[in-house]
């Protein structure tokens, strides 16, 4: 879920953001319909989105009984220790991990490789996939496949991999990229971007092989049922938590 002050919000492209509902409520539902894990992030994350994010954190982790991560803002140690304190399970790094490489390397060794998901925001360039930063506005000269690699080899525990190709346009994820992801890494890699049906959530555990697959607009506007889902996941023999 995409939080923008204290609302969750969606867009296509990373831009042409809609409302989707209040972010505490959306967990609880999701939380009691069967989602395995939540992911919030706050994409705007100034100093006064930082407080308002960190009640809805609280508020969360009140509400639901699954794992969650947070993500936004996360820029040292004690941003770090703020969301755990208030009861996140995980925190996301992006922006501020590329900046400052050596962050990750300083979570892991303080939480633990399992706090840290390192989220990498990718569009395929004419001259290759590259990462971005500031919510997918500045172009960084660094491949998505070292990058990757580097932030494995930091002590990342998982990647959040974000196609900004396919966010919000519902024709499918990056299947060739996370496949080859997959291959190159030791981590898990959570796949997001470009859900819009059943059959794209198949192909990217059938093919992607990915470690998890993360939507957000086809579950807030009803457009795909998450016990429904996941019962046709089980059925075409992807393995999951029924």
């Amino acid at each position: 879920m995409d939080v923008k002050n204290g609302e969750t919000v969606k867009g296509t492209n990373f831009v042409n953001l809609r409302s989707a509902g209040d972010p505490v409520e959306l967990g609880r539902r999701y939380s009691q319909c069967g989602a395995d894990e939540l992911c919030f992030l706050d994409i705007t994350a100034s100093f006064e989105g930082r407080k308002t994010f960190t009640d809805m954190v609280r508020r969360v982790a009140r509400e639901i009984n699954i794992p969650f991560t947070v993500g936004g803002g996360i820029n040292e140690l004690d941003d770090v220790e703020r969301m755990l304190e208030a009861g996140a399970d995980k925190v996301s790094v992006n922006s501020a991990a590329i900046r400052n490489p050596g962050l990750i390397d300083e979570v892991a060794r303080r939480f633990g490789s399992q706090v840290i998901v390192c989220a990498i925001d990718a569009r395929n360039d004419a001259d290759g996939w590259h990462c971005y930063t500031k919510g997918g506005r500045v172009r960084q000269e660094l491949g998505l496949y070292d990058w990757a690699h580097e932030v494995q080899e930091r002590g990342a525990g998982e990647i959040l991999f974000t196609s900004m190709d396919h966010d919000g346009v519902k024709q499918g994820f990056a299947v060739e990229a996370l496949a080859h992801l997959a291959d190159w890494l030791s981590i898990p890699v959570i796949a997001s971007g470009g859900a819009g049906c059943r059959e794209h959530f198949r192909d990217v555990f059938a093919l992607g092989h990915a470690d998890a697959a993360l939507a957000a607009s086809v579950f807030h506007f009803g457009e795909i049922l998450i016990p429904e889902l996941k019962q046709y996941l089980h059925d075409e023999n992807i393995e999951v938590r029924l």
